[in-house]
């Protein structure tokens, strides 16, 4: 039977606060390897976000390039029906005024 009391061991310490709680070990001193990963983890987050940030513009400029035909089809749209409302116009007889609203 292992006797903690035996000659030649310590005793186990306990080590407790006023109130009566165990108290955490102390942490361990962080080693070479441990601040180099730490090092090379901040640089991999800081690759990380620079990627998440090129991923963003890249989907920005996607969704610009999607959008652009759409933009020149109404416009071509909205131009040809200016135009065949001023050719009936003209072809009537009426005069066409063209009104700007300033504010």
């Amino acid at each position: 039977m292992d006797d903690p009391m035996a000659p030649g061991r310590r005793p186990p310490v306990l080590d407790m606060t006023p109130e009566g709680e165990f108290r955490d070990a102390a942490p361990k001193p962080a080693g070479t390897l441990d601040r180099i990963l730490a090092r090379v983890g901040g640089i991999a987050v800081l690759v990380a976000l620079a990627a998440g940030g090129l991923v963003l513009a890249a989907v920005a400029i996607m969704f610009a390039a999607l959008a652009l035909p759409v933009l020149i089809v109404a416009a071509a749209v909205g131009a040809g029906s200016i135009w065949w409302r001023l050719r009936r116009a003209r072809k009537h007889g009426q005069p066409v005024h063209f009104v700007v609203i300033r504010r």
